[in-house]
């Protein structure tokens, strides 16, 4: 349905690109040529300097100015999060606008967020799928900037959620030889120390390695909550001639945690429990998670104008442990019962990508063209065991150690696989020295397949063949505005399954934008003003009648959003965003009806931060800078009227430089000590924000 809906916006974007008022007799153009004066060049993939990044490649895959692309895009560099003192990916995020934080897992994993109102499970690592599965949260000390692409993005990307994707682009080798060694201390016993150790492997620079490594070990203000990390990442680039190059990276994490599903909330109120209250049993000890991954990307240039790109992926993991869960409340109104569950999960992803790309001329158009290929094979093995028996505990006087259920064992235990081959074109066209568009397509086989060991082995397939599509335009107004519109559709499967044993039907969404970006203060500070209206179907509803999913659900989402970045003169840099969204389901059931708000969906949020860097004197290279951030009322359970109310926070830092190689730094985080709570699943299921808290960090250059 959403394909036949953006065929006539296609096609009348289509016909604005080929009308003759636009086309301009202009000299030729170069696409992706930029003046390179003073300071080094900036790749889409490298270091940004400050907060203002001015290339990207996760909207095209291509090395394009951000100014030029027709779709909203919110780069958050590495420095960001090094500001914040943060080793947290969600924190960056809120940096974004428009991402929502949601399900975490216990903790245990960077698991769903939303965008634009629609939640997903899926982001990116360098334009490879990075969490199928049940991965640990990225590590910070790996990450050169994180990067939001607004709206449906499955004709570059594939099966996805409409509203929008996010990829994290990783530290690459370098040319010259440096060592970074940060080592930061926090409230609530809390430990991190990070090496980033980059070396030339010979005289000429052909060969270059880097690895990164992290290790931590940390407490929280939740009692009996704590985990520990180590996480390594070797990397390293052979430029093999001059036009072939080889990229191989990889990395190994080792993560366990407590399971932790917060607190509860009382008749849907908040009644004095405090936030430390832990309602699992600390005997439980920790999940495990272990994840490793392994890419190579070789690269191949034909001539001047054509590239060869051939990548692979593979990343494997694993989850296993025991939890006590929190349930409903009990009619005593100070006891809940919980639920008592064994883990065993166990995937791996495989990925390959073989991709064409080029510059050519027809006429006075401008053309880079994109042609790709894409295979996975993703499998997941998931046993989940509860057991039952009463087991309640107070919430506000817990008693710890009880003994653990032995009732009847109960759960799921099965074997999922997806099989996908694709194609995907993509052309990025100049028509004239003002007017940009970008048209592309994908086509996409999909096989799903289940095993079910609780029904002796049931099986159930399914066959997906779509087709997903993008068009947008930019106008370049004047040299510092540009004006865009684009419009995309998107195609996910789902996993879950019918009364009969079937797959459900596929959810899909179409998404459209207009927009104005700018570059202001003499290309100091670029912002980005954007509106947008989402749909998608096919969500789930439960069906009253056997009490299984259907997919018949809709929802929409509309609103716009803010970005802004820079660097407002040699002292001050700033980023922040503000969005307004209003979510909804158009189409629900009894449980969530229509005209509920999306889950976690806060119709108004912003965030600034701004630091100041002292250019001269004895400061000279520290700085001083706070964070605000706003996140209003949303609601708190699916179909229901729990809501989680809106919060602000303020945050503090200062770097000292007190020599080259040496800086010592100090965080105070939600200085006013706001009590607030950062997401919900249900009323059961809440996460408190964390109190006030500090972090000193020091950093060496070797």
């Amino acid at each position: 349905m959403t394909s036949r809906k953006f065929a006539p916006l296609a096609g009348l974007a289509l016909g604005l690109l080929v009308d003759p008022v636009f086309a301009e007799d202009t000299h030729p153009l170069e696409l992706g040529t930029t003046s390179i004066t003073g300071e080094a060049y900036e790749s889409a993939t490298g270091p940004v300097k400050g907060y203002r990044a001015t290339r990207s490649a996760s909207a095209t895959k291509t090395d394009t100015a951000l100014r030029d692309i027709p779709q909203s895009i919110s780069v958050i560099p590495a420095t960001v999060l090094k500001d914040l003192g943060s080793n947290n990916v969600e924190r960056a995020l809120e940096f974004a606008g428009g991402v929502s934080k949601q399900n975490n897992f216990g903790g245990l994993t960077l698991y769903e967020y939303s965008i634009r109102g629609f939640t997903t499970s899926q982001f990116y690592q360098d334009g490879f799928s990075a969490n199928r599965g049940y991965p640990s949260t990225p590590d910070v000390a790996n990450i050169e900037r994180i990067e939001v692409l607004k709206g449906p993005a499955a004709s570059l990307y594939g099966r996805g959620d409409p509203g929008g994707t996010v990829n994290i682009v990783t530290k690459k080798p370098q040319a010259e030889a440096f060592t970074t060694v940060q080592t930061s201390a926090g409230s609530w016993d809390r430990y991190r120390t990070a090496i980033d150790m980059n070396t030339p492997l010979d005289s000429e620079g052909n060969v270059l390695s880097r690895v990164n490594l992290a290790v931590e070990d940390n407490h929280s203000f939740r009692d009996h909550v704590q985990s520990k990390r180590v996480f390594v990442a070797p990397s390293f680039s052979w430029q093999l001639d001059p036009d072939t190059s080889l990229l191989v990276e990889s990395e190994f994490v080792r993560h366990s945690s407590t399971f932790d599903r917060g607190l509860v909330a009382p008749n849907n109120r908040w009644s004095g429990m405090s936030r430390s209250t832990f309602l699992g049993e600390p005997n439980d000890g920790d999940i495990d998670n272990h994840n490793n991954r392994l890419q190579a990307t070789l690269e191949h240039h034909l001539n001047d104008a054509w590239k060869l790109r051939l990548a692979s992926h593979y990343k494997e993991g694993s989850l296993w442990g025991e939890a006590s869960e929190n349930r409903a409340l009990n009619a005593d109104g100070h006891t809940i019962n919980r639920r008592y569950r064994q883990r065993s999960m166990g995937w791996h992803d495989s990925i390959t990508q073989l991709e064409l790309r080029g510059l050519f001329e027809v006429g006075s158009w401008q053309h880079e063209l994109l042609i790709g290929t894409e295979y996975e094979d993703y499998r997941k093995k998931e046993r989940v065991t509860a057991i039952a028996g009463r087991y309640p505990i107070d919430i506000y006087r817990p008693v710890y150690g009880q003994p653990k259920p032995n009732g009847e064992r109960t759960g799921s235990d099965f074997f999922t696989q997806v099989k996908s081959q694709a194609l995907n074109l993509q052309d990025q066209i100049v028509f004239t020295d003002r007017l940009r568009g970008v048209v592309g397509v994908r086509l996409e086989h999909v096989e799903q397949s289940s095993k079910d060991f609780t029904r002796n082995g049931a099986k159930s397939q399914k066959t997906h063949d779509v087709m997903t599509q993008r068009a947008g335009l930019l106008y370049q107004l004047t040299p510092q505005v540009g004006l865009f519109a684009n419009a995309s559709t998107s195609f996910k499967p789902q996993s879950e399954l019918d009364a009969a044993g079937n797959f459900l039907k596929p959810e899909e969404g179409i998404g459209y934008e207009v927009g104005i970006k700018s570059e202001l203060f003499d290309d100091r500070l670029s912002t980005t003003l954007a509106a947008f209206h989402i749909e998608k179907e096919n969500t789930l509803a439960t069906d009253p009648a056997t009490d299984t999913k259907r997919a018949i659900g809709k929802a929409r989402s509309q609103g716009f959003d803010l970005q802004l970045t820079g660097q407002l003169t040699d002292a001050v840099r700033v980023i922040g965003a503000f969005a307004y969204i209003d979510a909804e389901v158009t189409k629900g059931d009894k449980e969530i009806p229509a005209g509920s708000r999306i889950l976690g969906v806060a119709k108004r949020s912003g965030s600034l931060l701004g630091v100041y860097e002292f250019q001269d004197g004895a400061l000279r290279g520290s700085d001083l800078g706070a964070a605000f951030t706003y996140v209003g009322d949303r609601s708190g359970e699916a179909g229901k009227s729990f809501e989680l109310p809106a919060y602000h926070t303020v945050d503090l830092l200062a770097h000292y430089k007190a020599s080259d190689n040496v800086t010592v730094g100090l965080n105070l985080n939600n200085l006013f000590d706001e009590k607030y709570y950062e997401r919900s699943y249900s009323n059961y299921w809440v996460n408190p924000g964390e109190p006030r808290n500090f972090t000193v960090s020091l950093t060496l250059n070797l």
